[in-house]
C-alpha cells in the first residue's frame, strides 16, 4: 500500500538582533541570519514533516508539537522529524521517497544539499538516495523575492513495510 502526503512551510527571517542561525534541512547555513519561529524554524523540515503527517492521515506538525508548548521552545526541528519518523513506523511504513524544495532569494541552497539529504534520510530512517532536495529563487517575486523569509514545499511517498 503506497501514500502520499504534501507539505509546505514559511518563516519570515527573525531580526539580526536575535542572533538566530539559518538551519535548512538540519544544517546551519554559516554567515545567514536566522527565520523567526518556536522551534529552529527549519523551514525545509516542517514541510517534510507535514508531508509524511499527511501520508499517514494524522492532520499536520501543529497538531502533534503545538507552537505554543513551552517544553518545544527552540527545539531541533530534526528532533520533530525523528518523532514523525516513529508514527510511521508505528503505523508499519517507511519513506520510499521525499522530495522537497526550498523557495528563497537567498541563501543559495545548492552547497548544502548533500548535508541536508544525508541528515533528512538519517531521521526519516532512509537512505540519501530516497531524499531529493532542491532549491528554487522567486526571481525577485513577491514576499519571499524582496528576502522577508523561506518558505519549503515537499512531497513524501511512503510504503507498507
Amino acid at each position: 500500500m503506497l501514500r502520499v502526503g504534501l507539505g509546505f512551510d514559511v518563516h519570515a527571517f527573525a531580526r539580526p538582533t536575535e542572533g538566530r542561525a539559518l538551519r535548512l534541512g538540519g544544517v546551519e547555513i554559516p554567515g545567514e541570519n536566522g527565520l523567526a519561529g518556536h522551534s529552529d524554524a527549519d523551514v525545509l523540515l516542517h514541510s517534510i514533516c507535514d508531508a509524511v503527517l499527511g501520508a499517514l492521515g494524522l492532520g499536520d506538525l501543529g497538531r502533534h508539537f503545538p507552537d505554543d508548548d513551552p517544553h518545544l521552545k527552540g527545539v531541533s526541528s530534526l528532533l520533530l522529524l525523528e518523532k514523525v519518523a516513529v508514527l510511521m513506523r508505528d503505523r508499519g511504513y517507511r519513506v520510499i521517497n521525499i522530495d522537497a524544495v526550498v523557495i528563497a532569494q537567498h541563501p543559495r541552497i545548492a552547497p548544502h544539499v548533500d548535508g541536508m539529504r544525508e541528515r533528512i534520510a538519517a531521521a526519516l530512517g532512509a537512505t540519501a538516495a530516497e531524499i531529493n532536495v532542491k532549491g528554487t529563487s522567486p526571481e525577485g517575486l513577491g514576499s519571499l523575492g524582496r528576502r522577508d523569509g523561506i518558505a519549503a514545499e515537499s512531497i513524501a511517498l511512503i510504503g507498507k513495510v
